[in-house]
């Protein structure tokens, strides 16, 4: 399955739907009107004001793991769980806040 084909799963119901070009075609189009989205996938190279709203999600979703090394629907949910709670740590120490402050 592709992406635009499982964005009638995970769709919301109205707002701006920031995507590439994989998400210009007929039907994720005819979801998003569905669903009463605004459609704002980078359709040609000029729209950069979109890519730099999009840059620190692809980032984030850029290091997740491809392959699971747990099997099963809950351990595989623990595994993107705690890797979602390290990288989230790992931000707030780059930042410069204490992620566990003493009273």
């Amino acid at each position: 399955m592709t992406d635009a084909a499982g964005l009638a799963y995970v769709c919301p119901s109205g707002g701006t739907v920031y995507a590439d070009k994989g998400y210009c075609g007929r039907d994720a189009i005819e979801t998003l009107v569905a669903n009463g989205c605004h459609d704002a996938t980078i359709k040609r190279d000029k729209d950069r004001w979109i890519s730099r709203m999009r840059s620190p999600y692809e980032r984030a979703f850029s290091k997740t793991p491809n392959r699971m090394r747990y099997l099963g629907l809950e351990k595989a949910q623990f595994q993107v769980g705690a890797f979602a709670i390290a990288h989230n740590l790992k931000r707030l120490v780059a930042f410069g806040v204490d992620p566990i402050p003493i009273a």
